[in-house]
């Protein structure tokens, strides 16, 4: 019976070691590729959707009332700053320019008379007064001489002479007033006369001056070179000064304006290096931040961006449409993997890798992703560089499982 039992025994046990054998034999090996992590300097951007602005744009309008009589260019043109646009019809100016500078010249023309002219008859009478009193004030002295001398020889009494000495002051009195007189005449007087005809000419002149800049008015010119975008009037219709008639875009230098959210805006350095890629090619173009703005949009929680992009071929447009990208920063010796090796979670920047571990058995590591660029991904943790990550064939696989490398590992 004992034998039996132990004979028993070993045949179950000869059983189990088959199917053991068996089920090891028929476990999976999956094949796939995989390469290896590299270390490599990673620039940290900030990535935003925006549009094309022109550097400089006008809605070029008149400053005055008037039909248009000629316009010079059309939509789509090329212009240089200060080119004439639009020419308006300036009959009224051009005959109020005419009268404005006959009068300029009858202005001027009394102020030469009054300068070279004889001198008024107040003048004549007051040098006629002077000329009078300085006869009398000589006759006066004639006067006072001889009854002087005959006082002194005892002809006359002290009374005479000293009546004569009374008539010779009053005479001389007489004589200085007069002078004065004539003077004031001939120099404040004369002086006054001028200047106000001088103001005269200058206010004439202001008067041309204000009706010469009205004439020039009616040139409508470009406030600076650029491109003709938007025409709104034609011919025969009235200029106002409300209403545009042409816009006029410089895009001689393009700017990308974006929203970056308040979260990355502080990374955000005027001067950083910047990229627009347009949504309708793969080609970036690359520029400088120019504008963060110190606002935040209270109701998108957005600092908005400007990345100047030169472009002088005019190969960028306003209003196209794609996503600027800012470098802020640079992180030496990062770990990257190509994306296709990372399974991620929804919605979040971490998910799983895997490697190949010790007798060729998938192992699955938890990771935590940062940048990416140029279909690699920085990983921040959970990964060194130099490990064997599986980038095609690991998707699903169970932690553990067998595999077998394909072709050459990359590197």
């Amino acid at each position: 019976m004992k034998l039996l039992s132990a004979s028993l025994i070993a045949l179950l046990l000869a059983l189990a070691g088959c199917a053991a054998h068996e089920e090891e034999a028929a476990k999976p090996v999956v094949d796939v590729k995989v390469i290896r992590a590299t270390a490599e300097d990673v620039q940290i951007t900030v990535n935003a959707p925006a549009s094309v602005f022109a550097r400089e744009l006008a809605n070029v309008g008149s400053r005055v009332t008037a039909p248009i009589r000629k316009l010079l260019v059309r939509k789509g043109d090329t212009v240089s700053a200060g080119q004439v646009l639009a020419q308006l019809d300036n009959r009224d100016q051009v005959a109020q320019r005419d009268e404005a500078v006959a009068a300029v010249a009858d202005a001027d023309a009394s102020l030469q008379r009054l300068v070279g002219a004889t001198i008024p008859t107040e003048i004549e009478r007051a040098r006629g007064q002077s000329a009078s009193a300085e006869a009398s004030l000589k006759q006066a002295q004639s006067f006072y001489d001889r009854r002087k001398q005959l006082f002194d020889q005892g002809a006359i009494p002290q009374r005479d002479l000293q009546q004569s000495q009374t008539e010779l002051a009053l005479a001389k009195t007489n004589s200085e007033v007069a002078r004065k007189s004539l003077d004031l005449m001939q120099n404040q007087s004369r002086d006054r006369d001028i200047a106000m005809a001088r103001a005269k000419v200058e206010q004439a002149r202001a008067h041309l001056g204000a009706l010469q800049a009205q004439l020039e008015f009616s040139e409508i010119r470009s406030p600076f070179g650029g491109s003709v975008t938007e025409q709104f009037m034609f011919p025969g219709d009235m200029a106002k000064p409300e209403l545009p008639i042409f816009t006029v875009m410089d895009l001689s230098v393009a700017v990308a304006r974006t929203q970056v959210p308040e979260s990355e805006a502080a990374a955000v350095k005027i001067g950083e290096a910047c990229t627009f890629r347009p949504s309708d090619s793969g080609t970036s173009v690359a520029g400088r931040v120019s504008v963060v703005n110190q606002a935040v949009d209270p109701a998108r929680r957005t600092v908005e961006v400007w990345c100047e992009i030169p472009n002088a071929n005019r190969t960028l447009r306003a209003g196209a449409f794609g996503h600027v990208t800012v470098v802020t920063s640079t992180v030496a010796k990062s770990v990257v993997v190509p994306v296709a090796a990372v399974q991620f979670d929804e919605g979040a920047n971490k998910g799983s890798v895997f490697i190949v571990g010790p007798k060729s058995t998938a192992v699955k590591k938890e990771i935590v992703t940062g940048e990416k660029f140029d279909g690699k991904v920085q990983v921040v943790s959970g990964l060194a560089a130099g490990e064997t990550v599986i980038v095609q064939g690991g998707y699903g696989l169970p932690d553990g499982t067998q595999v077998r490398v394909q072709g050459d590992e990359k590197q």
